[in-house]
């Protein structure tokens, strides 16, 4: 047997099982540990989807956040309703979790501050992206801004949860 192929196609387990595993945690945190918020802009959801997609961004980079987040969230919007919001999670959450890795991945300092920088960007992402999926759903320019603070509170929550985390969780990560 080919050692090198062994070695390759255990890689792309891996990192199949890995991508499965947080596309799952994420929809799971997303479904079930949420709160919905009637007086917000659309409805809203403030949600702990966030969690599993920001660890798998500073985990295990940048292609496995975009995976975990544009495919757990958008499974979430197709499944429970939400299905016209489907596209647009699909790719602002995938950015999201792009660029919270690629920072993490490439931005040199304390490691803390860099997450939290990486996770302020994808905050600014989040608000930016579904201020003007709003816009374009709705038809109205000022509705959305009642979606903000929600947003906000999703993404600063994910991040108080993660950050203080995400160094000892990829430590560990590098030794399995």
């Amino acid at each position: 047997m080919n050692s090198t192929y062994s070695s390759l196609q255990s890689t792309k387990t891996r990192t199949l099982v890995i991508n499965a595993l947080f596309i799952a945690l994420t929809l799971v945190a997303t479904m079930f540990i949420n709160i919905k918020l009637p007086i917000m802009g659309n409805g809203g959801l403030i949600h702990l989807g966030n969690v599993p997609l920001f660890i798998a961004a500073i985990v295990y980079g940048k292609k496995t956040g975009a995976i975990a987040g544009a495919f757990g969230m958008a499974f979430f919007d197709l499944i429970s309703g939400w299905a016209a919001w489907a596209p647009f999670t699909f790719v602002i959450v995938g950015a999201m979790g792009f660029v919270v890795g690629f920072i993490a991945e490439k931005v040199p300092g304390n490691r803390f501050m860099v997450y939290a920088l990486a996770i302020a960007t994808a905050l600014i992402i989040k608000v930016v992206g579904y201020y003007f999926t709003e816009v374009l759903l709705y038809g109205n320019w000022i509705q959305p801004f009642g979606s903000v603070p929600g947003n906000i509170l999703q993404v600063a929550i994910a991040g108080i949860l993660v950050v203080p985390i995400a160094g000892r969780l990829k430590k560990m990560a590098g030794q399995i």
